[in-house]
């Protein structure tokens, strides 16, 4: 078990820890939750001993191997599937020791080598990775890429992969969710529910946390304190702790009642239709833990639109996309053929697989991306509030917050969508600090914050402008537990309209009752609730893993594709001189002596690699039984003698085919 024992522990003159004690036990998973900077990502450095305690005990059992997601960027040329099998320690150690077994020639050493290899999965490596690379959202035609060509948010999940690859008794996850979408976190909450050894994880998202963990550590007044249950049992047991408290704040009482009235009013005029309960759901659910959302330390709201355009906007037969990447260029559709309203006061949440088109939808009614045909036509007044995926794509990293809002007051000046607002330094000054932007923050560069301040800077942009329609794309990718809660209960009492693509399922259940499906190029709408769409989504990863293990299952079975011979150009036969009649039969008889020797070789190669993969099935089989340690060691060498036969194969298979068309051409 993992023993921490009065630990002190600092970061500067700050205290994160002071005395704080917990046991977590064999085989738990652990939720680790507080506010940020309360010391979550400081304890896994202590427990990965990139960081020592500075009075105190802890105690990891030495024989526990241990596993976490590198952090830092990875730059490399090798493929993603080869990146995520060197994840494996165990598999890496085992082929040290088997090329150094062979160097010294000792039989008994090669035997157990060999051993050691088979027991690691060396036979099965590359379909262990590339089940975690498909089931982290990549494609068929991505594992063989290049690390380095892939974005900065997919190089990270396949940080996530090599974790999951290696071998581990302890695994510590920092925020594993926030370069996932929707799907592929459905898949990762099943690899991990099914994870056999303690894992400690740190994430600011509700219902991932309530699949995986069975424990929840929350560090609070540099105290470690133990609740069993999951994320919402520890909030429940919380909110009863702080309920009992005989000191009631006028401040949590008034937010309570505000908080209350809403759910009261949505409570009576929403619909039986599923989506909608689902949200009365998720809204009792806020009420129950209201203590707890009134300690928080971070609230807002979003000021009562001026107008409410009916419709907000609807769209003719609209196909979106990208624009050609070159003068005289085909336009990229995604999604095509979309005809549908917006209404005021809609909550739409917009589902769907990753890459279907979710953002450029989102995009293209933000104006961020023209719609490529059809027509969007804006209702009288609309005024857009969006929040992009990526906050860089609204914001200026040399710009400190102060001249975001300067800025931002000149356009909306120039725009005439001034809605009331103060426009004088001293207000916007005080407008940030209600974002916590205080003293010399609101002159801090936006390249300098956290992902969590970038955000919040958006959400403050957005507030002030007074939008009547939210475009919200990833919304809470950086922000903490809080500030979810607050940005959660600031949608539910908005009055506009709102569209959210999220793959937090606690925010999309608590501000959405209806659902758009973004898939196979259209929008449609989804009349099932999120369990529904979970379960739609494992039946469809289901199907595409069928799909593909039946092409890989084709492919293996079928032969080497031969060479097309193909005709010399010639003219019509009508048209064509007795003389060239002959000079056509003299080229065709030499073409065809031509290749004779090249057909023969290419016939005898193909026979050859289908003995030469049989040889190493059996070889394979044989390592896999039982056998004497110097009848493994011969068998390895053999193995490894007839992989470099079939690669040479191959090669020269290549070659030959590459000479009987260039002979063809000719």
């Amino acid at each position: 078990m993992i023993t921490i024992k009065n630990i002190v522990l600092r970061r500067g003159t700050k205290v994160l820890l002071d005395n704080a004690s917990v046991t977590i036990n064999p085989g738990e998973k652990v939720g680790l939750v507080g506010r940020n900077g309360a010391g979550k990502s400081s304890l896994f450095r202590l427990l990965d001993r990139s960081l020592h305690e500075d009075k105190g005990d802890f105690h990891v059992p030495a024989q526990w191997r241990m596993a976490q997601v590198a952090q830092d960027m990875p730059e490399t040329d090798i493929s993603a599937t080869q990146y995520v099998i060197e994840g494996d320690t165990t598999l890496l150690a085992a082929q040290v020791e088997v090329e150094a077994a062979e160097a010294s020639d000792d039989g008994e050493r090669m035997g157990n080598a060999y051993m050691a290899l088979h027991d690691a999965g060396a036979h099965d490596a590359p379909a262990r990775a590339q089940a975690l690379i498909l089931g982290l959202g990549f494609r068929m035609d991505e594992l063989e890429r290049p690390v380095d060509s892939f974005s900065g948010g997919w190089r990270m999940r396949l940080q996530l992969a090599r974790a999951l690859m290696c071998p581990s008794e302890l695994l510590l996850l920092d925020e594993p969710t926030n370069h996932l979408d929707l799907d592929a976190l459905v898949w990762l909450e099943a690899w991990l529910q099914r994870y056999q050894g303690t894992m400690l994880v740190i994430s600011h998202d509700r219902e991932f946390l309530d699949a995986i963990i069975d424990v929840t550590v929350h560090i609070e007044r540099a105290q470690l304190t133990r609740y069993g249950g999951n994320y919402s049992k520890f909030e429940d047991m919380r909110a009863e702790q702080m309920s009992l408290q005989a000191s009631a704040f006028s401040r949590q009482q008034e937010k309570m009642a505000h908080l209350q009235k809403f759910i009261d009013r949505f409570k009576a005029k929403a619909s039986k239709a599923k989506q909608a309960q689902s949200r009365v759901k998720a809204l009792e659910r806020m009420e129950k833990i209201g203590p707890v959302l009134a300690e928080a330390d971070f609230n807002f709201e979003f000021a009562e639109p001026q107008n409410l355009p009916n419709p907000m906007l609807a769209m003719q037969d609209v196909n979106f996309g990208y624009p050609p990447s070159e003068a005289g260029g085909e336009p990229t559709t995604i999604v095509r053929g979309v005809s549908r309203s917006v209404q005021a006061g809609q909550r739409i949440g917009i589902l769907g697989a990753n890459g279907q088109g979710k953002s450029t939808v989102v995009k293209t009614i933000a104006r961020a991306l023209h719609a490529l045909t059809g027509q969007v036509t804006e209702g009288k007044g609309l005024n857009i509030g969006y929040f992009a995926q990526q906050e860089l794509d609204v914001l200026r990293p040399a710009d400190t917050p102060l001249e975001h809002m300067i800025r931002l007051v000149k356009e909306c000046t120039a725009e005439s969508r001034l809605q009331g607002q103060s426009t004088r330094e001293q207000d916007l000054r005080s407008f940030l600090g209600s974002f916590n932007f205080t003293g010399d923050q609101v002159k801090q560069t936006v390249g300098s914050m956290s992902g969590g301040e970038k955000a919040r800077l958006v959400l403050c942009m957005i507030v002030w402008q007074r939008p009547n329609l939210l475009l919200l794309d990833e919304p809470t990718n950086h922000l903490d537990l809080a500030t979810r809660e607050a940005l959660s209960m600031a949608l539910n009492e908005f009055e506009g309209t709102v569209m959210l693509v999220s793959h937090d399922r606690a925010l999309l259940r608590a501000v959405c009752d209806e659902f758009w499906l973004v898939s196979r190029g259209g929008i449609e709408p989804f009349d099932g609730d999120l369990d529904d769409y979970q379960r739609y989504l494992l039946e469809v990863a289901k199907q595409s893993r069928e799909a593909q293990k039946q092409e890989l299952r084709d492919l293996s079975k079928a032969p080497a594709p031969a060479p097309v011979v193909k005709a010399p150009a010639e003219a019509p036969a009508a048209n064509r001189t007795p003389e060239q009649r002959k000079q056509d039969a003299q080229r065709r008889q030499e073409l065809t002596e031509e290749l004779r020797p090249l057909k023969k070789e290419l016939e005898r190669n193909e026979k050859e690699t289908a003995t030469q993969t049989q040889q190493r099935q059996s070889l394979e089989a044989r390592l896999a039984s039982p056998i004497a340690p110097s009848e493994m060691a011969e068998a390895g060498r053999e193995l490894k003698q007839v992989n470099e036969s079939i690669e040479a194969l191959e090669l020269r298979w290549l070659e030959l085919t590459e000479k009987i068309e260039l002979a063809n051409q000719a």
